[in-house]
């Protein structure tokens, strides 16, 4: 029977303290599971602390771990994006690097993947970030599934597996904002889930913040939805709508009333309204149109500065003998 290959890929942002742990935690999980053999795929994403220093040196050690260092802070998918491109698995795993996924839950992940889904990844019973974290991933998971098409039922974790062909499609994206949930829901909609338990972070603070939410859900809005400009037109049509029946209910009025004086706060206020609708209308049209001439002009989702690996640096080594 042919051994399945897992391919890890860890997104790293000031995990000095953690991503060791982790590391460690990982091959354990493998002790005594020897149907499968594994890769670690580390991405330093810009940290400004040694993080580069220490995955760098646990490539030089474990023949199965790469070290990946990009030139500056890309964000959390497009450091993704460079880990898919170093796989070589049969399923590929996305968990974070502070310590809050347990490596020995991986083996559930595969368990429902092999029922016949193409995604699966955590559900996770008790929340125990911050209610700041909590409310970005509320407004993503409502974006992707109101605008970006992800089923209902479906959810999007940080700790999920997939399989191979997924990855393969990913890759093609050259778009310099991407956002892998849109993609995923775009190739399949065999999507599931299994219950876990979210373990507390060993150390440090979560990167992740409101704007990077805000940033995610505007990544996924723009690349992968027209849905916000078509209620911006849907907008403007019953806006339009209103004012001509507002405009022939004065008219009307002022036939049957002449004396009456038209006061200035209800234009003032249809004023306010319509400025500001047209105002953010133009910031999303604007939003539209820099990114499309962004991605013509091919800015790069990252920039890959140095990869280590056991073998290379071996390599390097015997040539310099």
């Amino acid at each position: 029977m042919k051994k399945i290959k897992l391919s890890f890929v860890i997104p790293c942002y000031n995990s000095e303290k953690t991503i060791s742990y982790v590391v460690d935690r990982i091959k354990n999980a493998f002790v005594n599971h020897n149907e499968y053999f594994y890769e670690i795929i580390l991405v330093n994403d810009g940290s400004k602390d040694n993080t580069f220093h220490v995955i760098k040196n646990l490539a030089k050690e474990n023949y199965n771990v790469t070290a990946i260092d990009l030139s500056k802070n890309f964000g959390q998918h497009s450091a993704l994006m460079a880990g898919y491109a170093s796989v070589s698995g049969d399923y590929i795993i996305g968990m974070d690097d502070d310590g809050e996924h347990d490596p020995q839950d991986l083996f559930k992940l595969v368990e429902k993947l092999e029922e016949g889904y193409d995604y699966v990844c955590a559900d996770f019973e008790n929340d125990n970030r911050s209610k700041l974290k909590h409310l970005g991933s509320k407004i993503n998971d409502w974006m992707a599934t109101k605008l970006v098409g992800k089923p209902p039922k479906a959810i999007f974790s940080s700790y999920y597996i997939m399989k191979r062909f997924i990855i393969d499609e990913i890759i093609k994206c050259k778009n310099p904002f991407p956002y892998v949930g849109g993609m995923i829901v775009s190739i399949t909609k065999r999507l599931s889930s299994v219950p876990m338990e979210r373990h507390t972070r060993k150390a440090g603070r979560s990167g992740y913040n409101l704007r990077n939410s805000f940033s995610l859900w505007l990544n996924g809005v723009t690349a992968f939805s027209i849905k916000p400009l078509r209620f911006a037109a849907l907008t403007g049509s019953v806006m339009a709508i209103w004012g001509f029946l507002y405009g022939l209910y004065l008219v009307i009025k002022k036939l049957f009333f002449p004396d009456l004086l038209v006061g200035y706060a209800s234009l003032m206020v249809a004023l306010l309204v319509i400025g500001g609708i047209l105002m953010i209308t133009l910031g999303m049209i604007g939003e539209y149109i820099g990114r499309i001439y962004i991605s013509l002009n091919n800015i790069p989702q990252y920039v890959v500065r140095e990869i280590i690996t056991k073998e290379s640096e071996e390599k390097g080594k015997n040539e310099g003998e």
